[in-house]
């Protein structure tokens, strides 16, 4: 691939080196992160070591530390491809590489550790933002066009890759920017992505009118949202038919005029309701859709489609998510769909038992602890539920505790742009408390998690507490 076609230009010699190595192995083990954006990440390099013809193996960890990636090396692979983690764990990494257990081939996006080695595909080591410009899966797509023949184009990845960026949560404030930009160019050129300004609220392909009103969360309106009886009753004073055969429409099937109508309404009401002028400004937003996808099903919004992978590897079901990232829409896309039903139910008494129980505030953070009652590989997500609640202070970062086994507590942890512009950088905080008590962490500044030992959570707090004190100071 010339320079000149890589997506994102300061990255191309690393994308190249990190290419070339992976064409020289004689097979690879592909090893990935469960989020949305680890699924979405596997499935781009996955798909790119596949037309390239490399021979290669695909594992999903919750995390990285000494035991897991122990257990990589005793597979006996020569090269490590790891996606959407890896850089924050190299010095644990490294070991290995020097004994010559395996070659670590690294695209990533979150903060490195002190140590580095020489196949590094991160967008922070050539100054890009990795929290806001450039996910997981963006990293991974950037590896995948330098994988391409001289006859090859992965540009149909790209909309994967845009799953994985806005799962990751960098669409915030007007859409994706910075390296994503790129990313949805391709997309857009490559026939697979549409890109809009459209109205921001979760779920207009799959949600009915109703439903998508009164569970719209960013932006908090008077007597429609969390109102099933108000959402109704506004959308009956319209002027739009909101039924048909008996049956609430949804956003999909509303023309423009139709659409026009109801968002000028929604944001007289929220002016009528003394909504901020800011809040009201982030009704509409830029969406993004995937072009090959049915119409009216969660994959036809990147949105939705994030949150059907968060559903899969997340209860231990990582070859769901992959298999439909990989194009099942037979058995794989049922069971996604069973497992979506099970964690909106777990998501939503998860934030219902966060705000019945409340929080407790130290002087720079607040913090729950779920205990066993919120998975572990949940707590973060409902965590960051809580922060865009009224059941917490968004003018300090929230900080959860869930068992992880009997000897560890997972600790996640969630911010806001502001705070960030303020000085907060959470992967700071949560490496360095947890690795004062004996545990270890990282991620980005926005949003980070660790690891502890069970009986070491007040010491960690403290620790916490006084890193967040410092930085907003």
């Amino acid at each position: 691939m010339a320079v000149a076609d890589t997506p994102v230009p300061d990255l191309a010699g690393r994308a190249r080196a990190c290419a070339d190595r992976l064409c020289a192995a004689d097979r690879v083990l592909l090893v990935s992160h469960i989020d949305a954006d680890g699924l979405t990440s596997a499935a781009i390099a996955s798909s790119a070591l596949a037309r390239a013809g490399i021979d290669h193996e695909v594992v999903f960890e919750k995390g990285l530390d000494e035991e897991s990636i122990a257990g990589i090396a005793v597979r006996e692979f020569e090269v490590v491809l790891f996606t959407d983690f890896g850089s924050g764990q190299l010095d644990v990494i490294a070991p290995h590489e020097a004994r010559g257990d395996f070659v670590p081939v690294i695209a990533d996006h979150h903060r490195p550790a002190d140590a580095d080695t020489a196949f590094h595909l991160n967008p922070l080591l050539e100054g890009i933002d990795g929290a806001s410009e450039l996910s997981g899966a963006g990293a991974s797509y950037v590896l995948a066009r330098a994988l391409e023949g001289p006859d090859g184009d992965n540009r149909d990845l790209a909309g994967l890759a845009v799953v994985g960026a806005v799962g990751d949560m960098q669409d915030g404030g007007g859409g994706l920017v910075g390296a994503n930009e790129a990313i949805v160019a391709d997309g857009v050129d490559a026939g697979v992505l549409e890109e809009r300004t459209d109205l921001d609220l979760y779920g207009r392909q799959t949600r009915p009118l109703p439903k998508l009103l009164e569970y719209a969360s960013d932006v908090r309106i008077p007597g429609i949202s969390n109102d099933e009886a108000g959402a109704i009753g506004f959308l009956r004073d319209l002027d739009v038919d909101v039924r048909r055969d008996g049956e609430w429409r949804r956003w999909i099937d509303l023309d423009g005029d139709e659409r026009r109508t109801l968002v000028s309404a929604l944001m007289q009401r929220a002016v009528a309701s003394g909504v901020p002028a800011d809040r009201i400004e982030t009704l509409v937003g830029t969406s993004y859709t995937l072009l090959a996808e049915e119409s009216g099903t969660e994959l036809r919004d990147v949105s939705e489609f994030s949150t059907l992978l968060n559903a899969t590897a997340r209860y231990e079901r990582a070859d769901v998510g992959l298999a439909v990232c990989l194009g099942d829409r037979d058995g794989a896309l049922s069971e996604a769909r069973r497992l979506l039903r099970n964690h909106r139910r777990n998501l939503s008494e998860g934030l219902q038992w966060v705000k019945s129980e409340g929080v407790t505030h130290e002087d720079n953070l607040q913090w729950f602890d779920a205990g066993s009652r919120i998975r572990e590989t949940i707590v973060g997500i409902v965590a960051g539920m809580a922060a865009g609640s009224p059941a917490v202070d968004r003018s300090k970062p929230v900080v959860a505790f869930a068992e992880k086994n009997a000897t560890e507590l997972k600790v996640s942890s969630r911010g806001t742009g502001r705070l960030v512009r303020q000085g907060l950088d959470l992967s700071t905080v949560m490496r360095e408390a947890s690795r004062a008590v004996g545990g270890d962490g990282g991620g980005h500044d926005v949003a980070a998690g660790a690891t502890i030992p069970i009986d070491e959570r007040d010491a960690f707090l403290d620790a916490a507490d006084e890193l967040v004190g410092a930085q907003l100071s």
